[in-house]
């Protein structure tokens, strides 16, 4: 492929994404879908998305090109950004939220170390300080308390006590955004005004919060300590390649325990007759046997190992009463049968410097920050 043909793809998908991503921030703020429903979005309503799609493009953008310009420095082969475009438009009431991310695809082997840190921790650290600014907007620019009367004006019969009464109908769902550090501090310690905080079912109606947390999301999941994720490159760095490795199998493995636990607690089984619960916990052992793949090589092993965590999760469950979360499975399963568990080797293993451990320890930070156990609750 030429690069002129290639550049023209990857401004395609920014542009499809673009657009894209403005529709789902309409969606998002007004709670009503372009295509479908009584009251279909306006044209007008489409364009107030771009207070969703702008701010988030920004920050990803400035993920994906703090790879490629450090890549750069370092005269290493590497594309421009690909844009994942992804809306479920003609489906009927699925909401999403324009994107699945963007990736630059390296295009010659990376030799050392310290070039794999670099490459690894720059993306998400200037991501990172854009989110932090997008999000002190939105909080510093929040409405009044009776904005959310206008997305939702059949709360306004019971005045600003509508929490206790609108998310408690039985034939409905809604959906809330868990909390993480930044957020919480920013809440607890930034704001005058206690009452401007929206609830967290209704942030997605406030675009700069909403763009300013999936920035977070992404970014603690692209800064996991595990295999080729940014946050592979940054432990195999500041570790080397033996503690590393002991660190992504101890992550991985209690990252996979963590989100098993969410499929095997009492609540999932209440419905169930005996034969299809033993059907139910015969598809979660197969599910962690494919995300050991990368792990391990022999089948037998990966059977055991499957077999102990879901005996593991299912005793934590019963008689604790812990509860995982199980959305996690489908980026483990990513990790362990496709990105891989561990990081490759590279010829030139020399330690990093000073200023480079002291960097990969901030980057451990904002993940730590950034990270929220339960992202995203369907209630």
């Amino acid at each position: 492929m030429t690069d002129d043909r290639r550049q023209l793809i990857q401004l395609g998908l920014f542009i499809i994404t673009f657009i894209f991503t403005t529709i789902a921030g309409a969606e998002w703020m007004f709670g009503r879908f372009l295509f479908y429903g009584e009251s279909p979005l306006t044209w007008a309503e489409i364009q107030l998305g771009l207070n969703f799609s702008v701010p988030f493009l920004l920050i990803l953008t400035t993920h994906e090109f703090g790879h490629y310009f450090t890549a750069k420095y370092h005269n290493v082969k590497v594309s421009l950004p690909y844009y994942i475009p992804l809306w479920f438009g003609f489906i009927p009431y699925m909401p999403s939220f324009g994107t699945m991310g963007a990736f630059i695809r390296i295009r010659e082997a990376i030799s050392s170390r310290s070039n794999y840190f670099d490459v690894g921790v720059s993306g998400p650290l200037a991501g990172f300080v854009v989110a932090i600014v997008v999000i002190w907007y939105g909080f510093t620019h929040l409405p009044e308390p009776e904005y959310i009367f206008q997305i939702h004006p059949e709360y306004e019969q019971y005045g600003l006590d509508y929490p206790q009464y609108v998310y408690e109908d039985e034939g409905g769902y809604s959906l809330q955004f868990g909390n993480n550090l930044i957020f919480w501090w920013f809440e607890n310690y930034f704001l005058e005004e206690a009452s401007l905080m929206p609830h967290p079912n209704e942030i997605m109606h406030y675009p700069y919060l909403l763009a300013g947390y999936l920035a977070l999301f992404f970014t603690a999941l692209n800064l996991l300590p595990i295999g080729q994720l940014d946050g592979g490159h940054v432990t195999f760095g500041l570790f080397g390649p033996r503690l590393s490795r002991k660190l992504n199998s101890i992550v991985f493995l209690g990252f996979l325990m963590y989100a098993g636990m969410g499929w095997v607690h009492p609540d999932q089984f209440k419905e169930f007759t005996p034969g299809y619960s033993i059907l139910y916990l015969g598809f979660i052992l197969y599910v962690i046997y494919l995300c050991l793949r990368s792990m391990f090589e022999k089948k037998r092993d990966r059977w055991m190992v499957a077999s102990i965590l879901l005996t593991l999760q299912f005793a934590l469950t019963y008689l604790l009463d812990l509860k995982g979360y199980g959305g996690w499975i489908l980026f483990a399963l990513i990790i362990g049968r496709f990105l891989g568990v561990y990081h490759p080797p590279v010829p030139d293993n020399r330690e990093l410097s000073f200023g480079r451990k002291v960097v990969g320890w901030i980057a451990i930070i904002v993940f730590i920050l950034s990270f929220s156990p339960q992202p995203f609750i369907i209630n």
